[in-house]
């Protein structure tokens, strides 16, 4: 029995020191000088200041021989993208502005046909049987009013994840980069394709064409298509609060894929928990799409607004829930949506005030039409000031700022730990011990394979020494009795 015992420990003894000879050898040889080098470097500096300066500043005369910028936060970087040349980002950027411009322009078959949901005229023109809606009481109003804006929602859920992917290729170094170049695709899908699409899916190219044609009539069309669509956005205020937030809170999607995961190709296997950090790509274009329809309405249809007011009171309980208890925080953004959110908020009040002008027009009251001119031309000089006031904040580490931290944190004697901790701090995971104890281990038997090789001959030695012995004198004694 002893030795039925013993065999285990054996096989995983030299199981584990092959393992550990192999990923060591692997490991040095990434770090040999004959191996390829990425060429970027993260550089720790004692100072915060010190590292203001040499991030803000153009190190060479050629600009992209080399280049600085503040390095984002350790969770944040996305290091199979730090190998991407600067020559490549431009034209890696055009193409994922191509891919998504397609998938706007592609979507509209899709918006288009719900929209003529919307009108049960033209549904009846494209489909004779819908005729027998009219003779169920009730069914007439349910499809043309709510099915129209629940099949939208179903269709714009995936842009999100799509758009996602198309980001991965524009080669961002961070994670939050990544995702707020998202976040403006969405946004701007969401403008084209729910917004200005369903305004203009009644006769979509004869508006697009007379717009183009004739471009001093396109705040009259607006606000006469603002107009006539004011229900079905009404409606789809209320789908997207009910059900969107609704599926929010319950999470099918992650329920049905760990559901999926667990009975295919992860069945038998430790389970995970799916803990994800807030999809601010698909949350903020969403909420943004509602403030820019409420702004529009708010003159056109002032009855959306109490809608609107319960759309972000539920919101607000919803995801509050969602962030204390359900997603984690994988990396901090700090603030940098903040920019982003306020150029989608002043594309809300542009397009309002450019109704408001064409709705003007529209009841033939030219003065109240040119005094809401100087209006738009306020919002857009506002605009101009807070990029030279406040945008430079978002991007730029000031100087005073960074020297005053570093006199608190000289009072503090906390130089030298926020030195270590960021010297340590910009490592693969892989790379980095997993326990204060064994880090040794990670600084000698990892990273050269020598003490690896130490390493086996002292296990081998053990075994003879103190395994094989005991195992030769179980079976002398074995044999004897016998």
């Amino acid at each position: 029995m002893e030795q039925a015992k013993l065999k285990p420990i054996i096989f995983y003894i030299k199981l584990t020191t092959d393992i550990m000879f192999r990923f060591g050898f692997q490991l040095y040889l990434l770090s040999t000088e004959s191996m390829w080098e990425l060429p970027v470097a993260f550089v720790t500096f004692k100072s915060r200041w010190g590292a203001a300066l040499a991030a803000q500043s153009q190190q060479h005369p050629h600009p992209l021989l080399w280049i600085t910028e503040m390095a984002p936060e350790p969770r944040d970087v996305l290091w199979k993208n730090l190998a991407t040349s600067y020559r490549y980002l431009p034209l890696q950027n055009l193409l994922v502005f191509i891919a998504a411009s397609l998938l706007t322009i592609f979507f509209a078959i899709p918006v288009t046909a719900v929209q003529g949901i919307a009108k049960f005229e033209k549904l009846r023109k494209w489909f004779p049987p819908a005729m027998a809606l009219q003779l169920i009481p009730g069914l007439r109003s349910v499809v043309t009013g709510y099915l129209p804006s629940a099949v939208l929602k179903g269709f714009i859920y995936i842009v999100p994840f799509a758009m996602l992917g198309m980001a991965k290729l524009a080669g961002c170094v961070s994670g939050s980069k990544q995702e707020i170049k998202c976040c403006s695709m969405v946004f701007y899908f969401l403008v084209g394709n729910v917004f200005f699409l369903s305004l203009l899916s009644g006769s979509l190219l004869d508006e697009i064409g007379e717009s183009f044609s004739n471009p001093k009539n396109f705040p009259s069309h607006l606000a006469s298509a603002v107009s006539a669509q004011a229900d079905f956005f009404m409606t789809y205020i209320l789908t997207d609060g009910l059900s969107g937030f609704s599926l929010e809170v319950l999470q099918p999607g992650l329920l049905i894929w760990d559901f999926i995961k667990s009975h295919t190709y992860s069945r038998g296997k430790e389970k995970v928990p799916y803990l994800y950090s807030m999809p601010y790509f698909r949350v903020i274009p969403f909420v943004s799409l509602s403030i820019l329809i409420g702004m529009v309405y708010a003159v056109v249809a002032p009855l959306l607004l109490p809608f609107l007011i319960g759309y972000f009171f539920f919101g607000y309980a919803v995801y509050v829930n969602q962030i204390q208890d359900v997603y984690e925080t994988v990396y901090e953004s700090c603030g940098q949506y903040w920019p982003y959110i306020h150029h989608y908020i002043l594309v809300a009040i542009v397009l309002m005030q450019i109704t408001m002008i064409g709705l003007f027009g529209l009841k033939s009251k030219p003065a109240a039409a040119i005094s809401t001119i100087p209006l738009l031309l306020f919002t857009i000089l506002f605009n101009e000031y807070c990029k030279i006031r406040f945008l430079p904040t978002f991007y730029r580490c000031s100087i005073q700022n960074a020297m005053e931290n570093d006199e608190l944190d000289e009072k503090n004697g906390l130089l030298e730990v926020n030195y270590e901790n960021a010297h340590n701090a910009y490592c693969r995971s892989f790379l980095q011990p997993q326990e204060k104890g064994l880090s040794h281990i990670s600084q000698y038997s990892i990273y050269n394979p020598i003490y690896i090789m130490i390493w086996k001959i002292c296990c081998r030695i053990s075994y003879f020494m103190f395994i094989g012995p005991s195992l030769d004198g179980r079976k002398n004694e074995e044999i004897s009795e016998s």
